[in-house]
């Protein structure tokens, strides 16, 4: 009777470690998620943010949310590398374009502390020299890195769909 009785009570202490496990477990997966659904928010506001800046040929604002040595890739343009010459980039594209577009976010994938987002965007763009405004469409790919705590543009190429 007292083996049962030692066998019973070390089953239910058993049955008890692997509820609080399984418990623990549920947690840390749940704390994973939630960390992840908070990344992607900001991720979003990262890119509404940035395409706030296009529209409004912000280029102070576009440069800042890029990380120190972040890289901005145009199509049919040299790489810019590092905050001035982001900065440079943006001032000349600003001075040759007005940009009206919208982003849409295909997906966003978050490994650690780095991320990327493939986008589209679509509207029109203001050509300064003659005026004229035509269609404007593009697929974007970004990567993102976390820079003292906030996710911040690593890298960013686009190109034109049409």
């Amino acid at each position: 009777m007292k083996k049962l009785f030692i066998i019973l009570i070390g089953s239910m202490l058993l049955a008890s470690c692997q509820n609080i496990s399984e418990n623990a477990n549920n947690k840390t997966l749940k704390n994973t998620q939630t960390m992840e659904k908070l990344a992607k928010q900001e991720i979003k506001s990262l890119l509404m943010a940035y395409k706030e800046t296009l529209n409004t040929s912000d280029a102070e604002k576009a440069t800042s949310l890029y990380a120190k040595d972040g890289i901005f890739m145009p199509s049919g343009a040299p790489s810019a590398i590092g905050t001035d010459s982001i900065k440079g980039a943006y001032d000349f594209v600003f001075s040759q374009i007005q940009l009206n577009i919208e982003f849409y976010i295909e997906e966003i994938t978050i490994e650690n502390t780095l991320a990327y987002a493939v986008t589209s965007s679509k509207g029109t763009t203001l050509i300064h020299t003659n005026g004229e405004t035509i269609p404007e469409e593009n697929r974007e790919l970004f990567v993102f890195e976390k820079e003292n705590g906030k996710w911040k543009i690593a890298r960013y190429m686009f190109n034109k769909t049409k």
